[in-house]
Parts: structure tokens; C-alpha cells; sequence
């Protein structure tokens, strides 16, 4: 299976433009991890055109809260079949099983022992800066996330359930499916 693992970050904030909606935050790089490549890529808003192909290639484009936000914030620069892509949002599973929020922090930390690298709030620091030294630790952070998403994403195909701490603080696991739906054999009607 051809898999693209995405992840973006955005040149403001919430609080930064007035509004909710990720569209007007504009994005600064979207890195992205390729399957059956093993290739981690890393695009800047100057370079979106030539992502769009590995995006459309995919047989499954996963993300963690994709849907609600990556897509989104991707829609001023996307071309039109973006949304309509096969898109698989961990988040969204999650929220269909325990009916609440968990972070990619919290999910990475419980099930894989690991933490980001660096502060969220960092990335429009690093963006604003705009040296080479920040885009760096921009683009580094992004791809983290990425390796994280993809981590959680593969130990949840292998053990089919993650772990997170509740809001009460008590470990807890969750059964998810991250299989691909199987297709019912087409059953050829009689011609007699």
C-alpha cells in the first residue's frame, strides 16, 4: 500500500488572526512520510505545487486531527480533490471510540514512551524568525510530529488498541481498528 503520514504548521495562531478557522492561519511547511519509499519530505509553502502528486497517489493519507485542521488550513493552497482524497484521521477514530479529545502528545507519551521535541508554540516563534537556523527547527518539529503520528499509527495496526492518561489522571487503553476495510466479493447473479 502506497501511504503518505502528513503534518503541517502554520504561520499564526488562533489568537494571533481573531478567527477559528485553520484557513486563515496560513501554512509554513507540510512534511510528510512516504510509504512503501520509507522517505520522510518536507515541503514550504513555495514548494506545495510538487506535493499534490504524492498526495494523490496515496492509497491512505493519515493524519492526527487532519480532518478538522490540516485539511482545512491546507484549503487556500489545495487543489479541489484534496478533502476528497482517502483520508484516515487518527484523532477522529479516537473521538469514535471514547468520545472525547486525546492528544498526540498524550497518545505518543503512553503508548510509545516518547514526548515531541519541542514546545508547540514554538513553531510560530521559529516561522516569525525566519532565519535558517529557525526554518530549520521548524521543519525538524514538523517532521517529529510526522514520526510520531506515523509510530502511533503503526503500533495501532500491529496491537489494535493505544494508551492514554484520562482527564482524572488513570492510565487507560482504548481498542481501535486502523485495518483497511476488506471489500465483499462481488456474487455474479445467474443469468437462468
Amino acid at each position: 500500500m502506497f501511504e503518505v503520514v502528513f503534518d503541517l504548521e502554520t504561520k499564526k495562531f488562533f489568537d494571533e488572526t481573531g478567527t477559528t478557522n485553520p484557513a486563515d492561519l496560513g501554512v509554513s511547511v507540510v512534511s510528510l512520510f512516504v510509504r512503501p519509499e520509507e522517505k520522510m519530505y518536507s515541503f514550504w509553502e513555495k514548494d506545495f505545487d510538487t506535493m499534490w502528486k504524492i498526495f494523490r497517489d496515496a492509497d491512505r493519507v493519515i493524519g492526527f486531527n487532519s480532518k478538522n485542521f490540516d485539511i482545512p488550513a491546507l484549503s487556500p493552497y489545495s487543489p479541489p480533490d484534496f478533502p476528497k482524497l482517502p483520508h484516515f484521521d487518527i484523532l477522529e477514530k479516537i473521538k469514535q471510540a471514547i468520545d472525547h479529545r486525546v492528544s498526540l502528545n498524550r497518545l505518543a507519551k503512553d503508548t510509545l514512551g516518547i514526548s515531541k521535541n519541542d514546545n508547540p508554540a514554538n513553531a510560530g516563534v521559529y516561522w516569525a524568525e525566519g532565519s535558517p537556523a529557525s526554518l530549520k527547527k521548524l521543519r525538524q518539529y514538523c517532521e517529529q510530529d510526522v514520526v510520531l503520528t506515523r509510530d502511533i499509527y503503526d503500533f495501532a495496526i500491529k496491537n489494535k488498541f493505544l494508551k492514554f492518561t484520562d482527564y482524572w489522571n488513570n492510565p487507560r487503553q482504548v481498542e481501535v481498528d486502523f485495518s483497511y476495510p476488506t471489500e465483499a466479493p462481488k456474487v455474479q447473479q445467474s443469468l437462468f
